[in-house]
């Protein structure tokens, strides 16, 4: 695997994902607006595809933080979000949180937010707290999502990918990750998006 990251560094996708480095760390210094939306994205995309999390996103603008649960759940339904209940749910229940930015930014280490949001945010387990790190500008944690598993599984890093991540069994593997990301000198986050376009041929945020 360290092979073919490092010959992707040299590609057009090596500059897609400086590209997409760039935006995360220009959110980091949006307000928190722009986080809560980014928020939202995130719970979006649990156990469905970033393709339609942007999407959705794009089409709602403001609507995260303004729209009454009842036409937020048909905005999601007609946007083709399986779960648009419990999702619109999720987002109004998140709003009590709307000054995320402010939160998040007062804990002294990035892994101390990240406990705080699997705790607190309905919606938001591991997978989808990282998410929402990284593309805040965090760069120092796993998404350890199905595809990344199965790179993981595929290369000997890991036995098998697992079909449910404990909160033990995810700091684990992303030690592992961890392990990786140096050899290949690598953030974590830059090795997400390089592993992720391996598996689906797109660099997403």
């Amino acid at each position: 695997m360290a092979k073919s990251i490092e010959k992707l560094k040299s590609s057009e996708v090596g500059e897609l994902v400086a590209k997409r480095m760039r935006e995360f760390k220009e959110m980091k210094e949006k307000g928190n607006e722009s986080w809560f939306s980014e928020l939202c994205f995130c719970i979006l995309t649990a156990n469905s595809t970033a393709k339609l999390g942007l999407e959705i996103q794009s089409e709602l603008g403001d609507g995260f933080l303004t729209l009454p649960v009842g036409e937020l759940t048909q905005r999601l339904k007609g946007l083709g979000h399986r779960f648009y209940n419990k999702r619109a749910e999720f987002i109004v229940s998140a709003r009590k949180y709307s000054k995320i930015k402010d939160i998040i930014t007062e804990f002294p280490e990035t892994q101390l937010a990240r406990e705080w949001l699997v705790e607190n945010v309905y919606g938001i387990g591991w997978k989808e707290a990282s998410h929402f790190l990284r593309n805040v500008g965090y760069d120092n944690v796993a998404i350890l999502d199905r595809h990344i598993l199965a790179l993981l599984q595929e290369n000997g890093i890991i036995k098998e990918a697992p079909k449910t991540l404990t909160r033990r069994r995810y700091l684990e593997i992303e030690e592992l990750f961890k392990d990786l990301a140096r050899k290949v000198n690598l953030s974590p986050a830059e090795l997400d998006l390089y592993m992720w376009c391996t598996k689906t041929s797109c660099v997403l945020k």
